[in-house]
């Protein structure tokens, strides 16, 4: 059992009790998930060692995209589907920030404000990319994960793009290469980014509730090289696919006090922030995503829909760059072993949810 499945077990209830009248349905419906993650409340799967005849019960997961227990397995299930999608040539990690005067407004406005940062962010580089004096190509390729946190678990809602370092012309279908350690120029991506969310904002009926501190800083984008086509570089993304807020690696538990540690940015320094364990709960629950909001989008030649084929897609960004492409195979997945033996487990019979599932937890 984890760290924060304990806190949330020990703690979760009285918060329930106490805050649940006011609390969205969201939120709730983390805080169960997390108590009974692993538990009978989502079934259980029965197993027999092929080696010693013993007989194990495996609870499920509850699957929950904010519950720490589970980002494991979708991060590996995210990777084997990478890997066999995966492009050459350099790759860029682009992140787009938003000032600290307009993050209340964000949270109070979650579902626009977050779409609107992918729509201005996203219309940024494909503007950028299809000038000719930086990429000259109208059809880029990258993806977007959306993250709400920062390293003290404070509300701070940006977005993490992974960019191919190529853009295709649809003209002619032409690759046209970015350089190696350079995509596009920061300054003016922040300046659309800006510009394009402020109008967003103004077609939503929403602009005249965004104070208007908010647009005088600079919105601040940042662009930083991170590889080749190499395994090194998906398990580098993927640690931003599925990231939560905190995980147990970061968490202890001192007299009823919350530990939690972090690094200053250009610091290596561990410090350590303190938290009772109800403020550690809201300061989680403030990073539950709206219901059905997708936090990955993917543009471009990246997109599900593209037409170009991806063998197509390899082959011209190839010869654009001039190198050969490697593509590994997909680690399989880990089969479960025995307990007692370490001999191979064969599944047997599934045992389903419990009755209620978990309208069976405390309803606050």
């Amino acid at each position: 059992m984890g760290i924060i499945k304990d806190i949330f077990k020990e703690h979760g209830p009285a918060y329930l009790e106490q805050y649940g009248q006011a609390m969205p349905h969201g939120h709730k419906k983390v805080i169960r998930a997390i108590i009974a993650c692993k538990t009978d409340v989502f079934g259980t799967s029965v197993y027999t060692c092929r080696d010693c005849n013993s007989t194990e019960y495996i609870p499920l997961s509850c699957g929950n995209r904010h519950c720490p227990n589970c980002q494991y397995q979708k991060t590996r299930k995210w990777l084997n589907r990478q890997q066999q999608k995966r492009l050459p040539g350099p790759h860029f990690m682009i992140t787009f920030t938003v000032p600290a005067q307009i993050r209340d407004f964000i949270r109070s406005h979650q579902k626009k404000a977050y779409s609107a940062m992918f729509a201005a962010s996203s219309q940024a580089l494909k503007k950028l990319a299809k000038d000719p004096r930086h990429i000259g190509g109208d059809l880029p390729g990258f993806y977007g994960v959306l993250h709400t946190w920062g390293r003290q678990m404070q509300f701070h809602p940006h977005i993490h793009f992974v960019v191919a370092g190529c853009a295709f012309s649809t003209k002619d279908m032409v690759c046209h290469p970015a350089k190696n350690d350079f995509y596009l120029p920061i300054i003016p991506l922040g300046m659309i980014y800006k510009a394009k969310f402020k109008d967003l904002m103004r077609k939503a009926g929403l602009l005249d509730q965004i104070p208007s501190s908010a647009w005088k800083p600079d919105w601040n984008v940042n662009c930083q090289a991170i590889g080749d086509n190499d395994e090194y570089a998906n398990q580098y993304l993927a640690t931003y696919v599925f990231k939560v807020a905190v995980t147990d690696s970061r968490v202890k538990i001192d007299d009823k006090t919350v530990l939690v540690t972090y690094k200053k940015q250009k610091s290596n320094r561990q410090r350590t922030l303190r938290l009772a364990p109800f403020e550690f709960i809201r300061r989680f629950l403030q990073h539950v995503l709206p219901w059905g909001f997708m936090k990955i989008r993917y543009y471009g030649f990246m997109h599900p829909s593209c037409s170009l084929a991806l063998d197509k897609l390899r082959m011209r960004i190839s010869l654009a760059f001039r190198i050969k492409v490697i593509i590994k195979p997909c680690k399989q997945k880990p089969k479960p072993v025995c307990k007692r033996c370490g001999g191979t487990l064969v599944f047997q019979y599934f045992i389903p949810p419990m009755p209620g599932g978990l309208n069976g937890l405390p309803a606050g």
